[in-house]
């Protein structure tokens, strides 16, 4: 087991198995050193875990943790592609997307779900650029989406 893997572990948290694209894209791709995954639902077990809007139908603290969810699926599609978690020097950029009511205006406080997991579980290779977006709907009426980029150290 990976040194990022026992983490997950300590954390209680287990990679799930990468979530098949919905639509024709690849869930990572590689273009020299980085990782860039397509964007993550909160899904769990093949199933959305939530629908609808943050600041209506889903409270913030739970799109909060929804965020995390899809950071962990982001985690499984960079496996994937780097065959050991243990080969991440950096996440480079996280970005996260929130299917936001119309007066909803704290989308940063939910991307921190995912902010936060990859600090606790990567440490200061966790340490990004962060994008977090308010949008009108997203993919299946899912709360939030993220994706991220990270660079790899040599195989």
């Amino acid at each position: 087991m990976s040194a990022v893997e026992s983490k997950l572990a300590e954390l209680g948290l287990t990679l799930p198995e990468v979530v098949p694209p919905l639509a024709a894209y690849q869930p990572a791709v590689q273009s020299g050193v980085y990782v860039y995954t397509s964007g993550q639902l909160p899904m769990v077990d093949g199933k959305l875990a939530a629908t609808g809007k943050v600041g209506a139908e889903v409270t913030p603290e739970a799109a909060k943790e929804l965020a995390a969810t899809c950071a962990l699926n982001a985690l499984a599609a960079v496996k994937s592609i780097a065959g050991d978690l243990d080969r991440v020097a950096r996440v480079v950029k996280v970005v996260g997307f929130v299917a936001s009511a119309p007066d909803f205006t704290a989308q940063p406080a939910v991307v921190n779900g995912a902010s936060e997991l990859l600090g606790a579980v990567l440490g200061d290779k966790g340490v990004h650029a962060r994008s977090a977006v308010g949008v009108a709907v997203l993919p299946l009426d899912s709360p939030v989406e993220v994706e991220i980029q990270v660079e790899l150290t040599e195989a």
